[in-house]
């Protein structure tokens, strides 16, 4: 837990740093390794970054979807849960700020994960997405088993689990992750802080760019 508050710590400083200069790209985030190739005879350094593996999870709709569904997009990754009393509610109502803004733009998408593997079934999923508003197969709302969705989370670096002696029952980090065509994290962002929601939409169209 330690590790993973210290990692988004300082990725949330970096943004914040960030943002104070202009850019023209953003950074990748997470483990890399050098990986030597050959190419016309030639010896190479190639770069391999940490992403999100593949997966598949059955969505509000009772659709077994996987990361095929986000090809080509950049896409903003949470995990929540419907009946959470603390900061989902805050969180998800500002990720609902980014949809309804590109609401039908093909380049970018949704993507929400249940840590409530016991009540929330995609028909609760379902419901939760009609009273947000959310009409369109652009963002998702996914559940799974326990081991998997959590073993998601540890792939973002969001910490999440289940603790009784938290309100709601789930213990689990507000954050709003960006991820890019090739499934590499380029930023995080505090889905509870204005600030770091404005830096989101200010880094949205700064990673849409990078794929004109």
């Amino acid at each position: 837990m330690i590790r993973i508050h210290f990692i988004f710590s300082f990725l949330v400083g970096l943004s914040l740093l960030a943002c104070q200069t202009e850019k023209k790209k953003l950074p990748i985030y997470g483990n890399r390794e050098a990986e030597e190739k050959v190419v016309d005879g030639k010896t190479i350094v190639d770069t391999i970054y940490h992403t999100i593996p593949n997966y598949e999870f059955l969505n509000q709709d009772s659709v077994i979807i996987t990361n095929k569904v986000f090809e080509n997009k950049i896409y903003i990754s949470n995990f929540f849960f419907t009946h959470c009393p603390t900061i989902c509610p805050t969180m998800q109502r500002n990720l609902l700020k980014f949809y309804e803004k590109y609401k039908g733009d093909p380049r970018i998408a949704f993507l929400s994960h249940s840590i409530d593997f016991k009540y929330d079934s995609p028909s609760v999923l379902k419901s939760y997405a009609n009273k947000l508003g959310v009409d369109s197969e652009q963002w998702q709302f996914v559940t799974g088993d326990k081991a998997s969705i959590y073993k998601m989370a540890d792939n973002y670096f969001v910490y999440a689990k289940e603790d009784k002696n938290v309100p709601g029952g789930y213990d689990h980090q507000g954050y709003l992750v960006l991820v890019d065509h090739d499934k590499r994290i380029r930023a995080a962002y505090d889905g509870t802080d204005d600030e770091q929601v404005q830096l989101l939409f200010n880094d949205v169209e700064t990673l849409l760019k990078e794929y004109e």
